[in-house]
């Protein structure tokens, strides 16, 4: 089992929705960490948030930007070594195919997939030699799905589940450990600051986002799914019958989706 009480956590997208609410748990259950977005100040005010600041040090980071190795350096000089990396960072879509410029599909790989393989990259090799280690990849019920107004997010979380399996498969005789992570409706802020076909931000909120679970909900269940060593971890309402219904009957999938009112 993987253990969060004295181990070395570092999140990212950690300013916020799921971020936040799994840093505060793992406070609470005893571990260290590392707190890494591109806001210092909502970064500083989780920190403060947990009760434990002493424990929990602040990464600030734009991670479509950035130098890997050396982040993994700055990491890791703040408790040590790291346990669990919960790549957890980035950005929806709310645009059609052919009103998308293709600098926001950059945009979205860059944060929703280069920046966990990046990541995962640079801190592998120390996990290999300690032979343990835990990498965790928040990805989407949409990394399952291909999800109209969507076809950048569901191109990144589909790359960033098929990286994380092959992962998987390489690294278990070292020791390491790999957890996939597939929410559905979470209650965040993900669709108001999701991507227009023109780069700016959204700023509506879904309706079956706003009657989705709650981050904190949804935190538990992975902490949970970690704890277990679940390779897949799964939490949402009806919105999951899509991804049985796609494994199980693709054609009725397809039907229903393509004639969906409201999707996720």
């Amino acid at each position: 089992m993987t253990q969060l009480k004295n181990s070395v956590v570092w999140i990212t997208g950690a300013s916020s929705g799921i971020g936040e609410a799994l840093t505060l748990q793992a406070a609470q259950a005893g571990a260290k960490l590392i707190l890494t977005s591109r806001r210092e100040s909502e970064l500083e005010r989780v920190r403060q948030a947990t009760g434990v600041p002493d424990r929990v040090a602040v990464l600030p980071l734009d991670l479509t930007a950035f130098d890997a190795d050396d982040a993994v350096r700055r990491a890791e000089a703040c408790f040590g070594p790291i346990d669990i990396l919960v790549n957890n960072a980035g950005w929806s879509q709310r645009s059609k195919l052919v009103d998308t410029s293709m600098s926001v599909y950059r945009q979205l790989m860059e944060l929703d997939y280069f920046a966990p393989v990046a990541l995962t990259r640079a801190i592998v090799p120390g996990m290999q030699k300690r032979k343990r280690g835990h990498l965790v990849m928040i990805s989407s019920v949409a990394g399952l799905i291909g999800a109209p107004m969507r076809t950048g997010y569901c191109a990144a979380k589909h790359a960033l589940a098929g990286f994380s399996e092959a992962t998987r498969a390489e690294l278990w005789r070292d020791g390491l450990k790999v957890s996939v992570v597939y929410p559905g409706y979470v209650r965040t802020q993900i669709a108001i600051n999701a991507l227009e076909g023109d780069g700016s931000a959204h700023g509506v909120m879904d309706p079956l986002t706003d009657e989705g679970i709650s981050p904190e909900d949804c935190a538990e269940d992975i902490w949970d799914g970690i704890a277990d060593n679940e390779e897949e971890i799964f939490m949402g309402g009806k919105e999951l019958m899509y991804v049985r219904l796609k494994r199980y009957a693709p054609k009725v999938f397809s039907f229903a989706l393509k004639r969906a009112r409201k999707v996720t």
